[in-house]
């Protein structure tokens, strides 16, 4: 072999090693890319956690200190005893509880007929459906107000939990793209075999629609736990505080009283971390699933 084709050989060699080598190099700076990218998001998280285990005189130092020198875990004692927190827990269980149940019933019942069912007007009452999103709910506010004021349900836990059994705009729009991904000989086999719409829908639609259900509970649950225009809006009677109004209680015109604070915030996000932990699996799947036609 002549020097030229070994040194043309080994060149090939070497560029083929280098094409390997950034092969296997690129998932690396993926997971890297991926880790800060996390790491940024659960900073804030992070830094509650450790201000909720500070004593006071930690909080604001200079350089910060992120690692408490004590750890204070009578923070949660003290952001318990200063607030009803039992019973400001259990209004917010029943206003998400009450959300999530309508969203569950009345989103996915409106996305099938708007998907499935062939009626004069599916198509412009789907474009209005998608132009409700649009509004910013801002514009609406006070004028639904005035309306539940009028019906004299303003004080109550109606104004916060009934619209969701009339179904919600963009959950109805992520059913609605779910179900167009369910093939239509499926309901023709079983409307030949002499089921009902309501019974096709029960039946053989809607169990596979459970990623999809998981999807828009998820969301609805968190939107309503962590909702606070709202219950301030309509609740005026302390007892009836929802867990997120009650945090308002540590700011004072003479400061912020921030351990017992980052602590019931803490209390506050963990039902929510333990809910999506809990659903995570069909979430994703949910997500991963709902193409768009």
């Amino acid at each position: 072999m002549t020097p030229d084709r070994v040194s043309s050989a080994e060149r090939s060699r070497r560029a083929t090693l280098r094409r390997l080598s950034l092969r296997q190099s690129r998932p690396l700076a993926f997971y890297l890319l991926a880790v800060a990218v996390s790491f940024g998001f659960a900073f804030p998280f992070l830094v509650m956690l450790s201000t909720a285990v500070k004593p006071a005189d930690e909080v604001f130092t200079l350089p910060p200190q992120f690692w408490p020198s004590s750890w204070h875990f009578e923070n949660f004692g003290a952001a318990i005893s200063s607030m009803p927190f039992w019973r400001y827990l259990t209004n917010s269980f029943i206003v998400a509880g009450g959300a999530v149940v309508g969203t569950v019933l009345a989103s996915p019942l409106v996305g099938y007929s708007l998907s499935k069912i062939r009626w004069r007007g599916r198509g412009p009452l789907t474009l209005l459906v998608l132009a409700t999103m649009m509004l910013p709910p801002q514009v609406t506010m006070i004028p639904v107000f005035l309306i539940w004021d009028r019906l004299g349900l303003t004080g109550t836990y109606v104004p916060l939990i009934l619209p969701a059994f009339f179904g919600t705009p963009f959950f109805i729009f992520l059913m609605r793209q779910f179900f167009l991904t369910v093939p239509d000989d499926l309901l023709e086999a079983a409307r030949l075999d002499g089921a009902s719409e309501l019974r096709t829908y029960w039946s053989i639609v809607l169990p596979t629609a459970r990623p999809a259900l998981a999807t828009i509970a998820l969301f609805q649950f968190l939107w309503s736990w962590t909702d606070f225009l709202n219950p301030l809006i309509y609740l005026q009677d302390q007892d009836r505080y929802t867990l997120s109004l009650g945090l308002y209680r540590f700011f004072s015109d003479h400061g912020v009283d921030w351990g017992p604070l980052m602590a019931a915030s803490a209390l506050f996000t963990a039902p929510a971390l333990v809910i999506f932990l809990l659903g995570q699996r069909y979430f994703v799947e949910g997500i991963a699933t709902q193409g768009f036609r």
